[in-house]
């Protein structure tokens, strides 16, 4: 008999990632997708109801507040996103012996490692996004579900807005840019995320209470060599020049280092993950084309 599997934030990066490899799994699992126009994730009773209806048994929680500047002056909004609806979630998975997978984020430490995080580092927000991304956490670690946590950093993909996609416009109507050089980190394409995730669905018995994971690209860069890159896979002929954090102030405070150490994840699922390069060159045509064409 096929499980159902819930995914919420179905219009986003990662949800539509998600949407295109579905077709893989359609043999072992039913797949629902949902957004805030067809589930109210703030809402339990809500959430309550499509579990209970649809005999949900995996629950893959790829929705929250993202708008990471914005988050300082919507603080509240940011954690009725990242922490209640996480903690509705977490609570009917409980309720209906649910499984839950849920996506973090580097944000929740401060970026003052010199040293890849593990999933034992301990969490220190500096930005109202990373304080409500680890309230998620702790709300799940409170209700007691079972449940994988799975942190990443700076995802893109052919979908929505990113990083990769606003290169590509300032490049049309710039000769230069400036872009950081002084926050570190690993790009993460938002399909080989999906693949992992999916990784942890097939194995999610083995999963007896809450693990935490971190997930992303493998290899290490700057935002600016990563704009570099992008103009040599597009050929933009743009030029990307080296700033400091301090020349370019925002809202939030980004972590300056975001590394992650993948061997927990990688030996739990035996996964082979890609060097970011390797997923940028191969998912490029694909951005090019939906961003030519203005398709979100």
């Amino acid at each position: 008999m096929k499980k159902t599997i819930l995914v919420t934030g179905a219009e986003g990066q990662l949800g539509k990632s998600l949407q295109a490899i579905v077709h893989n799994y359609n043999d072992l699992y039913h797949f629902i997708f949902t957004d805030v126009d067809t589930l109210d994730i703030t809402d339990r009773e809500a959430v309550r109801s499509e579990v209970r209806e649809n005999h949900v048994d995996i629950i893959i929680n790829a929705a929250g507040y993202t708008a990471v500047d914005k988050a300082e002056q919507e603080e509240a909004k940011a954690f009725l996103l990242n922490e209640t609806a996480v903690a509705n979630l977490a609570a009917v998975a409980v309720e209906f012996h649910a499984f839950l997978i849920h996506i973090s984020t580097d944000y929740i430490f401060d970026g003052q490692s010199h040293t890849p995080y593990t999933v034992e580092s301990i969490p220190n927000p500096i930005s109202a996004y990373g304080r409500s991304k680890w309230a998620g956490e702790v709300a799940i670690h409170q209700s007691g579900c079972r449940a994988a946590i799975v942190r990443t950093t700076w995802l893109y993909s052919p979908y929505g807005k990113n990083f990769v996609k606003t290169m590509l416009k300032l490049a049309d109507s710039n000769p230069e840019i400036r872009v950081v050089n002084d926050q570190i980190g690993a790009p993460t394409l938002a399909g080989d995320l999906a693949l992992a995730l999916m990784a942890i669905v097939n194995h999610q018995e083995s999963i007896l209470t809450i693990e935490t994971y971190h997930f992303a690209n493998k290899g290490v860069t700057s935002w600016c060599d990563f704009a570099v890159e992008i103009m040599k896979l597009a050929d933009k002929n743009c030029k990307v020049l080296p700033i400091s954090t301090d020349n370019y102030p925002t809202a939030a405070i980004r972590p300056a280092y975001s590394v992650f150490d993948l061997s927990k994840i990688e030996s739990a699922f035996h996964l082979h993950i890609p060097d970011w390069h390797i997923s940028l060159k191969q998912i490029m045509p694909d951005i090019i084309y939906h961003y030519s064409n203005n398709i979100l």
